[in-house]
């Protein structure tokens, strides 16, 4: 019998037999809890939930002093080296700025550890006290983890702020918390000084790169400015004891991009944190030393955060990257020469669903471009991939899905490094779509995670081994999920066939509350008469019979409209966002009105494929927007995409508003997480939300 047919045979039995079998894998099992009456369910491997996963071990500072004895020979953090920096200039005048990277250069964990005591000796050297807060305030690199863990072994608070944050919101977040010292890079060092009048309590900033601009300070502004490097040299020369933290100590007040008004800072204890560390790493099989991570989203997050702490402690390499220069064709990587991933080779790294949504585009428009047999040989592959994932025996399965594997996914798995064997998603929901076409052309699952900064970012995560779509998994070893009724949205715990309701969470996890803001702390978290803390999240699930979290819609994001339906504005956006020509959308009910519109930002290369198809004149994007064919074309798009997820007639936009502009982290249209801020969004385009009611 040939090696073909044994390949396809042995396949199609256990797929017949597995899908004759009633069986369903419990990930989650009910368990009894206190507090407010509702359903509750907990990990199936574990009776309580976890609070540490290492013996004697209590605190973050304690894990990353264990770690660092463990593994001392270990390559821990990396960074590339800048060969040169260029401006490229375009066509129509803009300048864009390129660079030329080389490889990564290594810090071993045992210089890591090095570093880490030094800085936190020659903080101490500088003055700053104990009991005083400091903030790091730059984009993700090794830096910011030396400086974490050196403000930990000095038991020092640190406030997180995200380097995209607005003046108001950093002035507001560092007097807020009364911060002596900030550590930022040169970038955030000039808005530093452009808010200095205007902080009452910051004192001196440790600049991460060491060629400080010259008088970026004024004489009058009392700030001192020190080199990282010199704080290093200053504690190697003056070294000082450990003052070690206590569980429950706070390590982080982490303060929110926030999608409305001002950000709030959220405490985090040791403990919490090391709760969601232990609980991940019972979920994620064989993390270890032959395990590298690439490090890119924001370390301001908890998501990032927590997964970097998690890695140093079992003995991983981090490499640093940025969202511009992931890749070979990524927007500030110079023409000819590598991206972050090509370099790195990454086993494990992190995405929100707006990353991995580019990733599908990219790869979608390069085979479009190419087209031909390229295109027939791409589409043939994924089709029979996607029935095997989908569990029909007629997929490509054995040495046919071996071949279509080398012939078609490897030039995919290519541009993040080709060695990915796992990646976590979180911050917001993935499309089925998106998740199913990772897993195929990656070849490696995606770990949807359900968490939030009050929850350090534990709730939920899909295992391994569960390939289903829109779900976000069963709850992590160290929480309680736990759906309460909502009778005014219309979801209750004896809703048949499978209870709803809003999502709490509880366990070690739940942080201790919001700084400074007690009547919000009391809105959101309660204790039950068990001690169990628990967060209220606004956000509203189901349970599948497994015990798996599927999130459904969101308590603040439900509008009524004239004549007496709700509106999830939310779940229809996720639903519309599928649509190829959309890159971003907003939809905007108004309770005055019986129908929605929409603010759609455009996919830019579909639109002017479209256009190039069908023979539009423009002259630039601004223009396309206008055109009336190009509006109604997208519009049916999000009729089709509405239909195929069921929405009711009133909940597809009557009209829409095409914006050429994309909304990012800069604009302040969105949060560092790539969330819209409705508010803001609602605020600023105000006049166009309007004549879409009025025309």
């Amino acid at each position: 019998m040939s090696p073909y047919i044994v390949g396809f045979l042995v396949p199609l039995v256990v797929t017949l037999l597995l899908r004759n079998t009633k069986n369903i894998k419990r990930r989650g099992v009910p368990v009894d809890v206190g507090g407010e009456p509702g359903y509750a369910i907990g990990n199936y491997r574990f009776t309580s939930p976890i609070i540490t996963a290492w013996e004697g071990i209590s605190t973050l500072a304690e894990l990353f002093e264990q770690s660092c004895k463990q593994h001392r020979d270990k390559l821990l953090l990396g960074t590339r080296k800048l060969i040169s920096r260029e401006i490229e200039v375009a066509g129509d005048g803009r300048s864009f700025e390129k660079l030329h990277l080389g490889d990564y250069e290594w810090l071993t964990y045992g210089k890591t550890f090095e570093a880490v005591c030094s800085f936190a000796s020659g903080l101490s050297k500088l003055g700053h006290l104990r009991g005083e807060r400091a903030a790091i305030f730059a984009d993700t690199r090794e830096e910011w983890f030396i400086a974490l863990q050196g403000c930990f072994r000095r038991n020092i608070t640190v406030v997180t702020i995200y380097a995209l944050l607005g003046e108001e919101a950093l002035c507001y977040s560092l007097n807020e918390t009364e911060v002596t010292t900030v550590i930022c890079g040169n970038k955030e060092l000039k808005k530093l000084a452009d808010i200095s009048g205007q902080l009452d309590t910051v004192k001196r900033v440790i600049c991460m790169d060491n060629e400080v601009p010259s008088n970026i300070l004024s004489s009058e502004q009392r700030l001192t400015v020190i080199p990282f490097s010199d704080v290093e040299i200053l504690g190697r020369e003056n070294p000082i004891d450990a003052d070690l933290p206590l569980s429950a100590d706070i390590a982080v007040i982490m303060y929110t991009s926030g999608s409305t008004g001002l950000p709030k800072g959220v405490m985090m204890t040791h403990g919490n944190v090391l709760a969601t560390v232990s609980a991940v790493m019972t979920i994620v099989p064989n993390l270890g030393s032959k395990d590298i991570y690439l490090a890119y989203l924001p370390m301001a997050h908890i998501l990032e955060l927590a997964a970097e702490n998690l890695l140093a402690a079992v003995g991983s390499a981090i490499g640093y990257g940025t969202p511009l220069t992931l890749t070979d064709t990524s927007s500030k990587i110079k023409k000819g020469t590598k991206g972050d991933a090509t370099v790195l080779a990454p086993t494990l790294m992190p995405a929100v669903p707006a990353i991995l949504d580019r990733v599908r585009d990219g790869v979608l428009k390069k085979v479009n471009l190419k087209g031909g047999l390229s295109k027939i040989l791409f589409d043939l592959a994924y089709a029979r991939s996607l029935s095997a994932v989908n569990g029909s025996w007629l997929g490509a399965w054995g040495l046919e899905k071996v071949i279509w594997s080398f012939l078609v996914f490897r030039k995919v798995r290519a541009i993040l490094g080709g060695h990915i064997r796992f990646i976590l998603s979180g911050g917001a929901p993935l499309s089925g779509d998106t998740q199913r076409f990772i897993n195929i052309c990656l070849g490696a699952p995606i770990g949807q995670g359900y968490g939030l900064t009050e929850t350090c970012a534990g709730g939920t995560f899909s295992e391994f081994d569960d390939t289903s779509v829109g779900r976000v998994g069963a709850p992590l070893p160290c929480s309680f999920i736990k759906l309460i009724d909502w009778p005014e949205g219309g979801y209750l715990t004896s809703d048949s066939p499978i209870p709803r309701g809003e999502i709490v969470v509880g366990g070690p996890n739940v942080t201790v509350g919001y700084f400074k803001n007690e009547e919000k702390t009391k809105e959101s978290y309660k204790v039950d008469e068990r001690g169990m803390r628990w967060f209220y999240t606004g956000d509203i699930g189901r349970f599948h019979a497994d015990g798996c979290l599927e999130i459904i819609d969101r308590k603040k994001d439900i509008v009524k409209l004239q004549h007496g339906e709700y509106v999830s504005l939310g779940k229809i956006e996720a639903a519309l966002v599928s649509s190829p020509f959309v890159d971003n959308i907003m939809l905007h009910a108004d309770p005055f009105h019986s129908f929605c519109v929409a603010l759609v930002v455009a996919a830019q290369s579909t639109l002017e494929e479209w256009a190039s198809k069908q023979g539009v004149d423009y002259s630039d994007l601004s223009d396309l927007c206008k055109k009336d064919e190009i509006v109604k074309e997208v519009l049916g798009s999000l009729v089709k995409e509405a239909k195929k997820a069921r929405l009711e007639k009133f909940e597809i936009p009557a009209k829409i508003k095409l914006l050429p502009d994309p909304w990012t982290p800069e604009s302040g249209l969105v949060t560092a997480a790539l969330k819209i801020k409705r508010e803001v969004i609602r605020k600023a385009f105000a006049e166009e939300l309007s004549k879409l009611y009025a025309s």
